[in-house]
């Protein structure tokens, strides 16, 4: 079974910058979607950034502009720069894989996500 581990979270004030790593246990980049979800407390996790195996990627209105996907497929790791972060960002962090654009849900068990915290 896959397992993830994400890192690179923290408290960072307003206007502020992180970038998030997510290291797959297994060579799996070459053929899912990697993806990245976030969910506050209360919330539901959403999916807000992608990147398929061809390298395309996609983004959440609510991301678009300020962060960037991308992927090392010989590290196993996808990484997410967050740039011109806002208090509404804050939330636990998850990265998983799956199939096309994710319709069907992911296809691992989720990993311990990392807390990024937006507050001055």
């Amino acid at each position: 079974q896959v397992q993830f581990v994400e890192s690179g979270g923290g408290l960072v004030q307003p206007g502020g910058l992180l970038r998030l790593s997510c290291a797959a246990s297994e060579t799996i980049f070459i053929v899912y979607t990697m993806a990245w979800y976030r969910q506050a407390p209360g919330e539901r996790r959403e999916l807000f950034a992608h990147i398929t195996s061809r390298g395309g990627p996609i983004y959440a209105d609510s991301v678009k502009g300020r962060f960037t996907i991308s992927r090392d497929t010989a590290e196993n790791t996808v990484y997410l720069q967050m740039d011109s972060l806002k208090p509404e960002d804050t939330s636990g962090y998850y990265c998983n894989a799956g199939v096309g654009t994710l319709t069907a849900g992911v296809r691992y068990p989720w990993g311990q996500g990392d807390q990024i915290t937006v507050s001055s």
